[in-house]
């Protein structure tokens, strides 16, 4: 039983290094990726073509191209995107890959109606010779009765 503990003990210890990730180290590639985030917009080209996408009701596409088709069958028109200031995490690991996650203020048109969400982003981004091309993406829509998001 003793053993059991302690290599519990010694796990959980092990992965609690782990979590405390430097948001700090890299600091021009995280600049790049800060500007990325801030000029983006409906309309604006992250992806280089391969990307992975999950949708607010879990729908996945495998490319740009799938995920304006599935925005188009559910309706959703994208009139603008705003980055809530100060929510911007980055993190980038050996120079050549970034995790970012903010919050944007998202307004639609979703059949025909005006809708303003928020939306947690996290995205996922390679550098290689086009520069940083998003990976893999998820936008989730904050639920502020649960989650309050301060302006």
């Amino acid at each position: 039983m003793k053993k059991t503990i302690l290599v519990v003990c010694s796990c959980i210890a092990f992965f609690s290094a782990f979590a405390q990730v430097d948001t700090t180290a890299y600091p021009e590639q995280r600049r790049e990726l800060l500007a990325i985030i801030r000029e983006s917009g409906p309309g604006k080209e992250k992806s280089c073509g391969d990307l992975v996408a999950v949708g607010p009701k879990g729908d996945l596409s495998l490319s740009r191209q799938q995920w304006i088709k599935a925005q188009k069958k559910q309706q959703v028109v994208f009139k603008s995107m705003r980055l809530v200031p100060g929510t911007e995490i980055v993190r980038v690991y050996d120079k050549t890959c970034g995790v970012v996650n903010f919050l944007l203020e998202v307004s639609l048109l979703v059949a025909g109606k005006d809708v303003t969400v928020k939306v947690r982003r996290l995205e996922v981004y390679h550098h290689g010779t086009a520069g940083w091309c998003m990976v893999a993406g998820q936008g989730t829509e904050v639920d502020e009765t649960i989650f309050p998001v301060n302006k």
